[in-house]
């Protein structure tokens, strides 16, 4: 069976994440002293006791995310050889499947998306942006009710997250107006996130991603914003850049993971939000995840039996 593993992004974040494989592996403590080292503050008692509101920060809650499925995936790693068909991650989850990758180390990715984090929150001042959930609608419904209600401002699709479920981002207003003619609900969220009001965001982190030591990849990625196939190492400076400005196209992302001959998933990192998503996109694929010691069983069961 063809493997592909998979990376959550932003809104995984829970006080406690990390702990179940913290207690368990030297080798995952390890990833959070190496977080601490790089960052230069306590990533792993943030993760472990919060509080919750500086945790959810959106800096912190991305380096945080990043760093516990960088636990699971090296957990998982020492105990099976790893032969994945291809990789992918959602939203900052596809740092986290760069570094899989072996093409770029877990430090400098870590401290990028502390970085990332900063540079997208202000690129807008607070309560200018909003996102919403819309549910039960096709995404061209969707694209051409926010053409209609943009009205001179920003409002377009942020994440295809599965049939039925796509996020929209951009000004607040917009939003709403949006959200007045569909099912669906206002996400807790501090910025737009994946919309044009990200720009800002994009062009400061384009100037970071230029300098990092990209290589080339061992396993191909498939990018957040086309779907496209990564592995040189000129072009996921690229493909990291439009992300923050374009939707995270999740769904038909995992279409093109099966294409590539993935047969099963692993999610790895803390929750499960990616395995439900799975069975909302195509639920006779088997998934797995691994965020403590009984989930790494289960998994490794599965990849053995």
């Amino acid at each position: 069976m063809g493997t592909g593993l998979i990376f959550p992004g932003q809104g995984s974040q829970q006080v406690g994440m990390g702990s179940g494989l913290d207690n368990a592996f030297p080798v995952a403590r390890q990833v959070f002293e190496e977080a601490n080292d790089a960052l230069g503050f306590n990533l792993r008692k943030l993760c472990l006791q919060g509080p919750e509101e500086e945790l959810t920060l959106t800096y912190n809650a991305q380096a945080a995310i990043l760093t516990v499925a960088a636990m699971a995936h090296r957990v998982l790693a020492g105990r099976i050889e790893l032969k994945p068909v291809s990789l992918a991650g959602h939203s900052v989850g596809e740092y986290m499947a760069v570094v899989a990758a072996g093409a770029l180390p877990f430090a400098v990715a870590v401290r990028t998306v502390y970085k990332r984090g900063q540079f997208m929150q202000e690129a807008t001042p607070l309560g200018v942006g909003a996102m919403a959930a819309i549910l039960g609608m096709g995404a061209e419904e969707v694209a051409r009710t926010c053409q209609e209600e943009a009205r001179g401002q920003v409002v377009q699709p942020a994440n295809y997250n599965t049939p039925g479920q796509i996020v929209i981002s951009g000004h607040a207003e917009a939003v709403k107006r949006v959200l007045a003619r569909c099912k669906g609900k206002l996400l807790t969220v501090s910025a737009p996130f994946h919309s044009a009001l990200m720009v800002p965001a994009a062009k400061r982190l384009a100037q970071v991603l230029r300098e990092l030591p990209f290589q080339d990849a061992l396993t191909p990625v498939v990018a957040n914003h086309d779907n496209g196939i990564v592995t040189r190492a000129a072009d996921f400076p690229v493909a990291l850049e439009k992300q923050v400005v374009s939707p995270v196209r999740w769904d038909s992302g995992i279409v093109a993971m099966r294409g590539q001959g993935v047969t099963r998933f692993i999610e790895l990192g803390h929750g499960k939000l990616l395995s439900g998503m799975m069975r909302r996109i195509d639920k006779s694929v088997p998934i797995t995840h691994v965020e403590d010691e009984a989930s790494l069983r289960s998994t490794l069961d599965a990849l053995e039996g």
